[in-house]
């Protein structure tokens, strides 16, 4: 019997630390290129997960699939049942400020959201989730050390991939400086929140809505080299 609807893995099957793509493909990707001692522990709806080892330290990947209820579901389920304590998302995002170039990495500070999630969470409050600092703090620091192009700041996460007004839509966040924007950082945020955990988003930035530049699928693989090795040496513990 499974502990859980949506997950085959027995109850000791995931490190503490949890790197979560939404890409079921670039999830097996980064487990076969960066960890050692690798294990499938669940593929059930296709969301791959695996756990290994990264220079010795216990890591699993996670696929989360789109969107934040998708997202949410993993990660409640990673925390609540499976006892993960820390959770960094590695992701896709759209700029949505000139500056912020392709290919490079946005750590989100905060997350804004359109989405009606935490509404239902909090009642009449609009919650304003944020990273863990910690992992924040590290995350700067290692890219800066690794010369890793990166930004770092407030992002926003929209339930919608297709709108007719792609970017007027974010005139209210960009306004406020809103670097970037993808569908899971905010309700990452908020449901570590919920259960103390420590989370960061980490993202790489792979379209702009501003100057409507892309990156092509077939380099995506290899584009994400520099955010999964930061995510990594992120929840490496230090010395």
């Amino acid at each position: 019997m499974h502990l859980t609807p949506h997950n085959e893995a027995k109850r000791d099957d995931y490190a503490e630390t949890v790197l979560l793509p939404g890409d079921p493909q670039r999830a097996e990707w980064m487990a076969e290129k960066y960890l050692t001692d690798v294990r499938c522990v669940n593929r059930i709806r296709g969301a791959l997960a695996f756990t290994g080892r990264y220079r010795g330290f216990p890591v699993s990947v996670h696929a989360t699939g789109i969107g934040a209820p998708s997202l949410s579901i993993y990660v409640h389920e990673l925390l609540d049942v499976y006892g993960a304590r820390t959770l960094i998302r590695v992701g896709t995002c759209g700029a949505l400020a000139e500056h912020v170039k392709l290919r490079s990495l946005v750590i989100s500070q905060s997350a804004s959201t359109d989405s009606h999630i935490n509404r239902q969470l909090f009642g009449l409050y609009d919650y304003a989730p944020s990273a863990s600092f910690e992992l924040l703090q590290r995350a700067a620091q290692k890219a800066a050390e690794l010369g890793i192009v990166h930004y770092v700041g407030q992002t926003a996460s929209s339930d919608v991939f297709y709108h007719p007004d792609t970017l007027g839509r974010f005139a209210g966040v960009r306004a406020y400086g809103a670097l970037a924007v993808d569908m899971e950082t905010n309700a990452l945020y908020t449901v570590a929140a919920r259960f103390g955990a420590s989370a960061l988003s980490i993202c790489t930035v792979v379209d702009s809505l501003v100057t409507g530049e892309d990156t092509g699928p077939e380099e995506r693989q290899e584009l994400f080299s520099e955010m999964a090795r930061l995510a990594l040496e992120v929840a490496y513990p230090s010395a």
